[in-house]
């Protein structure tokens, strides 16, 4: 094994990570033209983002601790590749069976990125930049995430063939992170004969409060994610009557911005007020967004997204820290996982109920029904956070 603070190697961990997280929701402002082309509603769009987080979960269960003992470049290849395969899905989808595959293979490559990619890039931080890593990882992750309904919005609307120029521009990113990636100095002390094995999910019993207060507010941030990517492309076409992916890619854009900017501002913010004001922030975000759904306001959906993603990125980001810091260390990365994956079910499953009420009671209904939902669940985070700050026991720590 090599020096371990390369300057290159670390470059080119934090671009893959970026360019693989940029593919998963590379699909968000196509929702529309692929419904119009291929005959289904937003039910169905709902689905077809969901199961993005059935690959998100079996991916950190049953590769969580392989590039442990793997090591993280072959990880990272592996992740890069199945991006690459879900591209050339998308290049050549046709019925509705093949986006989902799509977005299954995407799924996988992002659950392989959220553990490996992020201990390659602290691991492969030069000295000057060991402090700033975790939030470089962030940054290239949520980053990540932002961009990738940008760029295809932008190339849907101003550049030919909207279903295939973004997977076109996506393969050539990915070609180029591969190389970085087989550049990639190992971080990892590979030992022959060492045995594969799933992630174990489970929280030890003395700490099942602090995981109950923070997994609640990270299913509340990540739910709205989930519908910003998932329903709000076909809000704005249907409700707000705006056909421009550029703008549909330009507002999930700014919910991923807002909480990637957030998250790094509040990293040396105390633990227990960051998610108080969080989950507050998220409360009042959910409001905004009401109110948008409601008056069918740009402006207001907008502020939304900008307020939501702060609250999110507060919530999740400091409930995170907090989980960590009551976990056995033996136990740390078993805990770790099973906080991300509360999280991504809660990008697919409410999502997917939103696409069925849609369905029954209509888009706007749904939407406001969905945010009051994530709003009530906010509020009990905030309670139990604020009863806990408040308790004689946690202030004699």
């Amino acid at each position: 094994m090599s020096d371990r603070s390369s300057t290159p190697s670390f470059i080119s961990a934090v671009y893959a990570f970026a360019v693989v997280m940029l593919g998963t929701t590379l699909p968000t402002p196509l929702y529309s033209i692929y419904s119009e082309k291929l005959g289904f509603g937003v039910a169905t769009t709902t689905v077809v983002f969901g199961v993005y987080a059935a690959g998100v979960i079996a991916a950190l269960i049953g590769f969580g601790r392989w590039s442990d003992v793997v090591g993280r470049r072959k990880l990272l290849l592996a992740g890069a590749l199945l991006s690459a395969a879900s591209a050339v899905v998308f290049l050549n989808a046709g019925p509705v069976w093949q986006l989902l595959v799509g977005r299954v293979l995407s799924g996988l490559s992002a659950g392989i990125y959220a553990g490996a990619a992020t201990t390659a890039v602290i691991e492969l931080a030069p000295p000057s930049w060991r402090g700033r890593a975790p939030a470089v990882a962030t940054a290239a992750n949520i980053g990540g995430l932002g961009l990738g309904p940008l760029v295809a919005g932008l190339l849907a609307e101003y550049a030919p063939s909207p279903l295939r120029t973004p997977f076109l521009v996506d393969l050539v990113l990915l070609t180029l992170a591969c190389v970085g990636i087989w550049r990639l100095q190992e971080t990892v002390d590979v030992k022959p004969g060492a045995r594969l094995g799933v992630q174990r999910l489970s929280v030890p019993a003395d700490m099942r409060g602090v995981f109950v207060r923070a997994s609640i507010a990270a299913f509340a941030g990540f739910a709205v994610m989930g519908t910003f990517t998932g329903v709000i492309p076909s809000f704005v076409v249907n409700i707000l009557g705006i056909d421009d992916r550029a703008f549909t890619g330009f507002i999930v854009f700014v919910l991923f911005a807002s909480s990637a900017v957030t998250q790094i501002v509040v990293r040396r913010m105390p633990t227990d007020p960051a998610l108080i004001a969080g989950c507050a922030i998220l409360i009042a975000g959910t409001c905004l967004s009401i109110v948008g759904l409601i008056a069918a306001s740009t402006a207001a959906l907008l502020g939304g997204a900008v307020v939501c993603g702060v609250g999110q990125g507060m919530s999740f980001s400091k409930g995170l820290a907090s989980v960590v810091a009551a976990s056995p260390a033996d136990r740390r990365a078993e805990v770790t996982s099973t906080y991300f994956v509360v999280a991504y079910v809660a990008i697919s499953l409410p999502i997917v109920g939103q696409g069925v009420a849609a369905q029954q009671w209509g888009l706007r209904p749904a939407g406001i029904a969905f945010n009051i939902g994530v709003a009530v669940l906010a509020l009990v985070a905030l309670i139990l956070t604020i009863f806990v700050v408040r308790s004689p026991a946690h202030r004699t720590r």
